[in-house]
């Protein structure tokens, strides 16, 4: 007899990535602002670093057996890229709009679910149909108040996110059948020397302020906490679904956006947020494997 409580726990923890996603993108964006982007990256890294060493020796996860390291060690090289071009758009375009574009990634680790056999119901079809579409639509016209054309640069960075965050999502999810916090930690412990160098190399100093380190901190954490609830899920339940629920992070994104930076949207973007919404409930709703 098959444990239904699986796909819906399934659903919840690519849920809470989501929400974790969308608010440590929203705060990394905003530090962007003010900081270069390598350094809201470098140090959110480093600190969610202490803490993944901290799990680590928890759970004595050194142990495990290491079919994850190719997998973390390309996670941590994409994802470094992923990441820095993502806070770059973050902070010169509309956050609103880059947020969703950089979800489209998400075709990435569905492609890679559906050719490894995943058969989603076909409600959850519908659904992942809908938040896709939703993505899209979110991106809307890129034009300022005064109604002239927005550069374009903030689009580019945000496409370049897209692809590498998708590949990392794959990166993840096969290190997590290994071990999920070794994929973690792997990935970290890369990222963070992979930061250094290219800082030594280009002999650039990555400071942030200490009146900085919280919200770092809570970025880095944010990271972490999504990607390890993302892991755990691709064990539990179809990845192309979990893929689809876990990128839904722009909605969060957008919407603190609006409440905190008092960013507008566009009747096309606000459907397209509604039908990502929409597409959320149809995956949850949508049962086993057709």
């Amino acid at each position: 007899m098959r444990d239904e409580s699986l796909p819906d726990m399934a659903t919840a923890l690519a849920l809470l990535a989501s929400l974790l996603w969308g608010t440590a993108d929203f705060l990394g964006g905003t530090a962007a602002r003010r900081l270069p982007a390598t350094a809201v990256v470098a140090v959110s890294q480093a600190v969610a670093l202490v803490g993944l060493l901290v799990v680590a020796l928890a759970t004595s996860a050194f142990g495990a057996d290491a079919g994850y390291v190719g997998w973390a060690l390309a996670a941590a090289v994409v994802g470094v890229i992923a990441l820095t071009c993502f806070y770059a758009a973050l902070a010169a375009g509309t956050m609103g709009v880059v947020a969703p574009i950089a979800a489209v990634g998400v075709v990435v680790p569905v492609a890679v679910g559906i050719g490894e056999g995943d058969r989603p119901g076909v409600w959850q079809g519908l659904g992942v149909v809908l938040a896709f579409a939703g993505v899209f639509l979110a991106a809307g016209p890129q034009r300022d108040e005064s109604g002239a054309r927005r550069s374009r640069r903030p689009l580019a960075l945000a496409a370049v996110a897209a692809a590498g965050f998708g590949s990392v999502l794959v990166c993840v999810a096969h290190g997590a059948r290994s071990s999920t916090v070794m994929t973690l930690l792997t990935m970290r412990v890369t990222s963070v020397a992979l930061l250094v160098l290219l800082a030594v190399a280009g002999r650039a100093v990555v400071t942030a302020h200490v009146r900085d380190l919280p919200l770092l901190a809570v970025i880095g954490a944010g990271d972490v906490g999504a990607n390890a609830a993302m892991a755990v899920a691709s064990t539990r339940g179809l990845l192309s679904v979990v893929a689809v629920l876990s990128s839904l992070y722009p909605a969060v994104t957008v919407l603190l956006a609006r409440i905190v930076h008092a960013e507008r949207l566009t009747r096309v973007q606000a459907v397209g947020v509604v039908s990502a919404l929409l597409g959320v409930t149809l995956i949850a709703s949508g049962g086993g494997v057709g």
